[in-house]
């Protein structure tokens, strides 16, 4: 639980009185550009950080497993088994006893793959492997933070599959759309200023549910404000019809070709987002970062008019 929580660095607010509840088996998706706080939030909620106001309450027997984006904690020499039961032929999996084997077997390798050691493994089966050790630990919240990045579509698949049968709770940072709506049951969504707001289901049902831009409620306000008595209402509802059905042909290109702007813009923000994913980046080049950290920025901004823009063609 999170009451009234509030949250700074310097002059810059991150979090500003943010209350919230989560429940055993809540899936949060947590979303904002970077550099908006998504990691203090997190931070926050776990009891990891301490609120400069408000207050937070952590249940009892909280037991967190993250998923490592850097996959930097692979031992290269250790064999498969080793990494997901050293010592063991079994895992407890949910109260259940499960064959090492046959776990690893759920994760998409086969058998004579168990003995092999990490350094001969792929990209994406690192990422698989990960996801083993990860759902193999007594955890009952589950932290991810751009779990989607360099993941095959099968890993990709199978961790869907995972997270949607899974009984504890889960808190994910992601901006992969469509991963979004087919795992978390809420969102927390970054509004500016260091105010975090909460919304039922995934990212679409955020998009449906957000308060509408500044600029296209002042173009709306001309009809809304006569809504003060029923027959002003009559009145500017009248012509809206006939407005609609003269669209010009130029909007009706601009409204089909925006899915497609939307997903290139999403597509440019992932690929960035990926390059973020370098640890080493940080070290060896922190201009780049900071370059980075902008881009994002204004490609969040340009999303946010074009779905504003197609909000308002829909309309």
């Amino acid at each position: 639980e999170l009451e009234h929580v509030g949250k700074r660095f310097g002059d810059k607010i991150v979090v500003d009185d943010y209350s919230t509840t989560i429940l055993r088996g809540d899936r949060i998706g947590i979303i904002g550009p970077n550099g908006a706080g998504k990691t203090t939030l997190l931070k926050l909620i776990l009891g990891e950080m301490q609120p400069d106001s408000g207050k937070t309450r952590t249940g009892t027997n909280v037991s967190v497993a993250y998923f490592d984006q850097m996959r930097a904690q692979l031992d290269e020499n250790a064999t498969l088994v080793d990494i997901i039961s050293p010592g063991s032929e079994w895992v407890e999996i949910g109260g259940t006893r499960k064959h090492v084997m046959s776990y690893l077997g759920d994760f998409l390798f086969s058998p004579a793959r168990a003995g092999s050691p990490v350094r001969s493994l792929s990209g994406g089966e690192r990422a698989r492997l990960l996801l083993a050790r990860l759902f193999a630990r007594p955890a009952n919240v589950l932290v991810l933070d751009e779990p989607t990045n360099d993941l095959d579509i099968e890993t990709l698949e199978l961790l869907e599959e995972l997270l949607q049968e899974y009984q504890g709770t889960v808190l994910l940072v992601s901006h992969d759309r469509a991963f979004l709506n087919n795992v978390v049951t809420q969102t927390i969504a970054y509004e500016g200023d260091g105010r975090w707001r909460d919304y039922v289901g995934g990212y679409d049902e955020w998009v449906a549910q957000r308060p509408a831009p500044a600029a296209p409620a002042e173009d709306a306000a001309p009809v809304a404000r006569p809504a003060d008595d029923a027959a002003a209402r009559a009145k500017a509802a009248r012509p809206k019809p006939a407005k609609s059905a003269k669209m010009n042909s130029w909007e009706l290109r601009e409204l089909e070709g925006l899915p497609d702007a939307i997903a290139a813009l999403e597509a440019q923000q992932a690929e960035l987002a990926g390059k973020l994913a370098d640890g080493s980046l940080y070290r060896d080049a922190p201009a780049e970062v900071e370059r980075i950290n902008a881009e994002l920025a204004k490609l969040e901004s340009e999303l946010e008019e074009r779905f504003a823009r197609w909000e308002l063609l829909e309309a």
